[in-house]
């Protein structure tokens, strides 16, 4: 079986890479889209970004995975790296290789409010969270900070990235994220086709 890889931005190594393959994994397998799939924290947006290039110059199968980091303004991902980052498409490369986590990794987490409720217990605030059903119009800092009012009164304490995130993305529900997000939907079924 042919494996597409997929470089994904963060978890750069250590125990902090384990966790993001196993979070992506274990989300991917319950949206039916882990077959075939090797997951590859990248660290840096800019390390991902080279390393998914160089796997497209040698004609592997591979999938770029950032974040969009502010609104998409632009009729697709490549051209919204372009506009932010200064990326070009790699010679080789298909739009269906190219996937955004609009804006950051959490706005995923914004659509199952009721995961995050479990996982941080007594003392979270929903309420404290922006509510849209379309969790890539929540501004990033909006996002963040929603996550820390709502959760500092619980014993699990503010939202941390690296204690909290890939814990809380391993639990989510994929069918409401996609329903939230566009993007979202727009990997998996890339995934899945």
């Amino acid at each position: 079986m042919v494996k597409t890889q997929i470089f994904v931005e963060g978890g750069a190594k250590g125990r902090l890479a384990k966790d993001l393959r196993v979070a992506f994994g274990s989300f991917l397998q319950k949206a039916s889209a882990a077959q075939g799939i090797q997951i590859t924290a990248c660290g840096s947006r800019a390390d991902t970004y080279r390393k998914f290039r160089g796997a497209v110059r040698k004609g592997e199968s591979a999938m770029l995975l950032v974040d969009a980091e502010q609104p998409i303004t632009t009729q697709g991902p490549w051209q919204h790296l372009k506009q932010r980052d200064n990326w070009d498409r790699p010679d080789g490369a298909t739009d269906d290789q190219c996937h955004l986590m609009v804006q950051i990794m959490e706005s995923w987490f914004l659509a199952d409010p009721d995961v995050l409720e479990s996982y941080y217990g007594r003392g979270f605030r929903k309420q404290d969270l922006r509510q849209n059903p379309s969790v890539e119009q929540v501004p990033k800092q909006d996002v963040l900070d929603g996550l820390e009012h709502a959760a500092r009164n619980t014993t699990k304490g503010r939202y941390s990235k690296g204690k909290h995130g890939f814990e809380i993305l391993a639990r989510i529900d994929p069918v409401k994220v996609r329903t939230a997000s566009r993007y979202a939907n727009r990997f998996i079924v890339a995934l899945t086709s």
